[in-house]
């Protein structure tokens, strides 16, 4: 292992409130409102959370967040509170710009995981591509389902983002455990069940690895096999490939990174004798 990873910190981007009927599925709401509080529109709060990594020479970020890219109308469709780009706010607090990020990593092109890579909207402009000096890392079956979406989830992609990365020239499609870009440090994982190609990047370093779950578990209360959202694509396939990856996880001693969870951002995972899962070891 080139092990020349130096930090690794979560940064946080927009918040958004979501129908929490939609992100729980089919768990009725007088189970998950024990697990979160919902407002009188029946929305729960959800964080678009990121993850930086910072080597020697490089930063990686894994992912931006929904952003600011919404207008108006939209932004409150969708539940953005702030009205400002928060992922380049928490940038700056670490002494850092858009323009200092070398590559980002998409796990999907969702508009609330790939939307903070659009500038911020403003009346009659068009959208620019932030990160000019980064390499975008994207699956293969990921960026082709944002080429060519279904109906059923067209509206969870950006087509102006889609067609300013395709201009960027700045993308590395993958399809396999490695990057060529990113090197030996990352090992690549890929489940079909919330959409496809989504990508979950493994972090290794000399002290353990790091997970980056995505929406295959956006929070902790997913970890619970059963626990679907209405957004997945396939529910039953996403609970075998999350059974799958918890398993590996407990296996490698893998730290989890929860992208979506409004209060925990760490776990590791254990199962009991009746073979449920459960979080540990929380960092929040």
């Amino acid at each position: 292992m080139n092990n020349r990873i130096v930090k690794i910190l979560p940064i946080s981007g927009n918040y958004q409130m979501l129908d929490g009927g939609a992100m729980f599925g089919n768990v009725p709401k007088i189970l998950w409102s024990r697990w979160f509080k919902s407002n009188a529109n029946n929305q729960i709060k959800l964080a678009c959370r990121g993850l930086l990594i910072q080597e020697e020479n490089r930063n990686i970020l894994l992912e931006t967040g929904i952003g600011a890219f919404f207008d108006p109308v939209l932004r409150k469709r969708y539940g953005v509170e702030e009205d400002k780009h928060v992922l380049l706010e928490s940038l700056d607090f670490l002494g850092l710009q858009h323009t200092d990020i070398d590559i980002v990593i998409l796990s999907h092109l969702h508009f609330d995981h790939a939307g903070g890579l659009l500038t911020k909207w403003r009346q009659d402009h068009k959208h620019d591509l932030l990160f000019p000096n980064a390499r975008y890392v994207i699956s293969h079956d990921a960026w082709q389902r944002a080429k060519n979406p279904h109906i059923r989830d067209r509206a969870s992609f950006i087509q102006e983002l889609v067609e300013l990365l395709e201009e960027s020239c700045r993308i590395e499609i993958v399809n396999t455990s490695f990057s060529s870009l990113l090197g030996e440090d990352y090992l690549l994982h890929y489940t079909q069940g919330h959409t496809p190609g989504l990508l979950h990047t493994e972090i290794c370093t000399s002290r353990g690895s790091i997970l980056f779950c995505s929406d295959l578990i956006p929070a902790t209360e997913w970890v619970h096999l059963p626990i679907t959202m209405g957004y997945d694509r396939y529910p039953e396939l996403l609970i075998n490939e999350k059974k799958e990856l918890l398993s590996y996880a407990i296996k490698k001693n893998c730290r989890l990174f929860y992208t979506h969870d409004p209060n925990v951002i760490f776990s590791n995972v254990e199962q009991d004798d009746k073979g449920k899962f459960h979080t540990v070891n929380i960092s929040t």
